[in-house]
């Protein structure tokens, strides 16, 4: 695993601008897991829809795809998010 740059400074060394760099990536870690629930809740829809209001088989079959793919992108934004904020906490505690 990638080591961080700040796992080479004790706490008391980092300066307010690291703290700050910290906590944007923390907003930004959450804004990518919000972008990862809004995108697989879209294909999730989608695939839905298709499912719902088509009697094609194809179409469907396009839809259970759909969904199957939203429910991946959920997971792979979870597992994601998770790796980055382990990173993130290990950073704020040393």
């Amino acid at each position: 695993m990638k080591k961080s740059p700040y796992e080479n400074f004790p706490k008391e060394e980092l300066i307010l601008r690291d703290h700050l760099a910290i906590d944007r990536t923390v907003l930004a870690n959450e804004r990518t897991i919000l972008a990862y629930v809004r995108t697989s809740l879209a294909l999730i829809a989608a695939g839905a829809t298709l499912i719902y209001f088509s009697s094609d088989l194809l179409i469907k079959l396009i839809g259970g795809v759909l969904i199957i793919s939203g429910v991946i992108t959920l997971i792979v934004g979870i597992l994601k998010y998770k790796r980055m904020q382990k990173s993130i906490n290990k950073i704020k505690r040393s």
